[in-house]
C-alpha cells in the first residue's frame, strides 16, 4: 500500500510540543456565573509545581490526524518542525501512531514550536508561540479524500490562498475546517474563499458569536447563519451542554456522552469531536450517524494528560454507543 499516493485524511497546521506544568499553588477567580474565569498565582514569588510532563507532536491537527489513523485511516499531517530534537520526537511519535509523515516539512531556521500547559485541576492555560514556518501540499499525484484545516500561526495567511487554489482540480476532495485562533481573528471577509469551500464547519459556541460579530445566545440560530458563510455542514459545541449541528436542512442536538470518572485534562477535547465526526463521514458514514461518535471520543481523550492518550479505535467507539445511556441519542 502507498500511502503517500492515496490520503483518506490529510489534516494541515502547526505541530507542538506541550509541556504540561502542574501548578500546585494558584487559585482560580470567575464572575458572578462562573464564567470567564481566570488563573491566578502569586507576582513575584516562587511559585512550586506537581510535575512536568512534555507530550509529543500535537496541535489541533496533529491531534486530528492521529484520531483518523487510531479509527483506522490512511491518515497524514501537513506540517513543519525545526532541525532539532523535538522535531525528531514528533516525527517519530507521529510514525508510532500510523500517520503519514512524508508532509512535514524540516525549516533550519527556527526550532519546533514549544509551548507550556499551565493545569490546574482539569482545567488549563497555555502559553503559545508559533515559527512562521513554511507549508507544502502534496502535489497532483497524490490523491486526498477529505482535507482537515485547523490552527495555523499569522504568518501563514497567503497559504489559505494557496488551500483554496490547490483545490481547483481536486473536485473529489472535500474540506473540514476548524478554526484556529488567528484565523477566528481575522475575520471571515479575508478567508472568505476557504468558508465557501468548506464541507463541514466545526467550532464552539463562543466562537460561533465571535465569528459571526453576534451576541445570539440561541445555538440553532448559530449554526443556520454559519451557513451563510458557505459551509454545507455546521458543528458547534458548547461544553457540557453537547453540541448542535446543521447540514442545512434540519438541526441536530447532542448531549455530552457522560464521563465515566472524573476529567484529568480537558486538552484536547474539541479536537476528538470535530475530527472523529471527519473521520466517520470519510468511512462513509452518514453525517447524523456520524455525529454520536465525536462526543465519545472527546470523553474518554479528557481522561488522559495530553489530546492524543486517550483517542479511541472505532471498535471501541461503538462499544460505548452499544452500552450508551438512554440520554445519549440525537434530537
Amino acid at each position: 500500500m502507498e500511502t503517500n499516493k492515496h490520503i483518506q485524511f490529510l489534516a494541515i497546521g502547526d505541530m507542538v510540543t506541550d509541556a504540561f506544568i502542574e501548578l500546585k499553588d494558584a487559585v482560580v477567580h470567575c464572575n458572578i456565573n462562573n464564567t470567564d474565569c481566570e488563573l491566578c498565582v502569586k507576582f513575584g514569588a516562587k511559585v512550586p509545581y506537581e510535575s512536568v510532563t512534555e507530550i509529543r507532536a500535537v496541535g489541533n491537527s496533529a491531534n486530528a490526524a492521529c484520531a483518523a489513523a487510531r479509527l483506522g485511516l490512511i491518515s497524514g499531517l501537513v506540517s513543519a518542525t525545526g532541525d532539532d530534537r523535538f522535531g525528531e520526537e514528533a516525527r517519530d511519535t507521529l510514525k508510532n501512531e500510523k500517520v503519514v509523515t512524508n508532509f512535514i516539512y524540516k525549516d533550519t531556521r527556527y526550532p519546533t514550536n514549544y509551548h507550556y500547559v499551565l493545569r490546574y485541576g482539569a482545567e488549563r492555560t497555555i502559553l503559545i508561540k508559533h515559527a512562521p514556518f513554511k507549508y507544502a501540499l502534496p502535489t497532483s499525484d497524490t490523491e486526498v479524500d477529505w482535507l482537515y484545516f485547523s490552527s495555523i500561526g499569522e504568518h501563514a495567511l497567503d497559504f489559505h490562498h494557496e488551500v483554496v487554489n490547490w483545490f481547483t482540480n481536486r473536485p473529489n476532495t472535500k474540506l473540514a475546517f476548524q478554526p484556529g485562533t488567528f484565523q477566528i481573528k481575522v475575520g471571515t471577509e479575508v478567508l472568505k474563499d476557504i468558508y465557501a469551500k468548506t464541507e463541514i464547519f466545526f467550532c464552539n459556541k463562543e466562537e460561533a458569536q465571535i465569528i459571526l460579530k453576534s451576541e445570539e445566545k440561541d445555538i440553532k440560530k448559530l449554526a443556520k447563519n454559519m451557513h451563510t458563510l458557505g459551509p454545507k455542514k455546521v458543528v458547534i459545541t458548547d461544553g457540557p451542554n453537547g453540541l448542535t449541528a446543521s447540514d442545512g436542512t434540519s438541526i441536530y442536538s447532542l448531549p455530552m456522552y457522560p464521563d465515566i470518572k472524573d476529567p484529568v485534562d480537558r486538552t484536547g477535547a474539541g479536537d476528538a469531536t470535530s475530527s472523529t465526526i471527519v473521520a466517520m463521514l470519510a468511512l462513509g458514514i452518514e453525517f447524523k450517524d456520524a455525529l454520536l461518535y465525536g462526543p465519545i471520543n472527546s470523553m474518554s481523550v479528557v481522561q488522559y494528560i495530553g489530546a492524543q492518550a486517550g483517542l479511541l479505535s472505532r471498535e471501541k467507539i461503538e462499544e460505548y454507543l452499544h452500552n450508551a445511556p438512554e440520554s445519549y441519542k440525537i434530537s
